[in-house]
């Protein structure tokens, strides 16, 4: 079952989170209308559709002020698309998170790429190979979530007729620049709530979109190895180059 939310949250957290969530609510709205060519077919919204399970994970985990938010590119099929939560593979946000419950389902599904919510029984390898070295190193998700958060740059899921999965890179200059543009302010919006000292872009594209985004701001932006099982280096030990991605940059000293 999820665990229930504290009752003894501070005024200041109340507020970070109530930030959190209309800054989440105006993400959803803005990308909300926003139409796709060919050859994506099908745009979800995970926002939408799973928001209950998102605001869940903000309401938990978004308390407190952070030092560092690892940024990803956007949900993936069987992860924040089935989850509503950030590389959300279903064990790992049931039985570590402890976040599962009721998820809705995205108006014009793809029939390749149904929504089961907490029952899709497919594991997304990207968020099992992220949550199980955070929960390998910090042993429990408060301890993570202390002075860490996960985000993804673009809320949107796109896909093609075949159900293939389409990154938000891909789509042409003039649909991807309005979002690229809502999604920046969506993080600047992030930033200032949570007021991290640094964005670890999960993936190049991240760092490339927060340097962007985040230009002349004090924040110190890198990124490290994306866990996907397409990146070669990543299916050689992803979990220990990423650890000393880390650890060269002064944050994998200690928890």
């Amino acid at each position: 079952m999820p665990r229930p939310a504290s009752s003894k949250a501070s005024p200041e957290a109340s507020r970070r989170v109530r930030r959190l969530v209309l800054a989440t609510t105006r993400l959803r709205e803005q990308v909300q209308g926003m139409r796709f060519s060919a050859p994506v077919t099908h745009v979800y919204n995970p926002l939408d559709y799973a928001r209950a399970r998102h605001v869940a994970y903000l309401k938990r985990f978004g308390t407190t002020r952070k030092r560092v938010i690892f940024l990803g590119m956007n949900p993936g099929p069987f992860g924040m698309s089935q989850t509503g939560i950030p590389f959300g593979e279903v064990a790992a946000v049931r039985d570590w998170l402890e976040l599962a419950g009721p998820v809705g389902r995205p108006h014009g599904e793809h029939p390749k790429r149904r929504i089961l919510g907490f029952d899709c029984e497919r594991s997304e390898v990207s968020g099992r190979r992220l949550w199980g070295a955070i929960q390998d190193h910090f042993g429990t998700p408060e301890r993570f979530f202390a002075r860490h958060f996960i985000a993804n740059y673009c809320p949107l899921v796109f896909m093609e007729e075949s159900g293939r999965n389409r990154t938000p890179d891909k789509l042409p200059p003039g649909e991807r620049d309005p979002l690229f543009g809502v999604c920046d302010e969506s993080l600047r919006r992030l930033v200032d709530i949570l007021e991290p000292e640094w964005i670890v872009g999960i993936g190049a594209f991240a760092e490339r979109r927060a340097r962007e985004a985040l230009a002349g701001s004090d924040l110190q932006i890198a990124s490290v190895l994306h866990p996907s099982p397409a990146n070669p280096r990543a299916n050689r030990g992803w979990d220990r180059e990423v650890r000393r991605q880390l650890t060269d940059l002064g944050l994998c000293n200690g928890r």
